[in-house]
């Protein structure tokens, strides 16, 4: 049922292919040619320490798994919104709490709002991070 609801977001993920209408007109020439001056590139730190709100969604991220495994839904739920609220950039929150929408929705065969809520998550996930694996706390 997963898989279901997982094809379903990507196809609805669809993205047109650009037009010949929609590409910019190329650069008029001119006579004289100026010299592009580059700026050097942007070199990032190796250990880039963690911003704090993704600290933050990463431990609300550790309580929600927590009260999952411990089938906790409604507190997993709370922790997981927490989390996507900390970093709205994070596969993992958004897997993690259409995952746990879908199974508060999971008792109803019919669509629900959870169920939707949680086909929307899954779709954001993907769109984030495509290569995301949800570990459930195994390593």
């Amino acid at each position: 049922m997963i898989l279901a609801v997982l094809s379903a977001a990507l196809l609805t993920q669809a993205t047109p292919t650009p037009t010949s209408q929609d590409l910019p007109a190329p650069p008029a020439a001119t006579q004289e040619a100026t010299p592009i001056e580059q700026a050097p590139p942007a070199t990032e730190p190796e250990s880039a320490p963690a911003s704090p709100t993704a600290a933050s969604a990463t431990a609300y991220i550790d309580a929600g798994l927590s009260a999952f495994r411990a089938r906790r839904l409604p507190a997993a739920r709370a922790a997981f919104e927490n989390a996507v609220t900390a970093d709205p950039g994070s596969a993992a929150a958004a897997f993690y709490l259409g995952y746990t929408l879908y199974k508060l929705g999971e008792p109803s065969r019919r669509m629900n709002a959870n169920k939707e809520r949680a086909r929307e998550l899954f779709a954001k996930a993907f769109g984030l991070d495509p290569q995301f694996r949800p570990t459930f706390g195994r390593q």
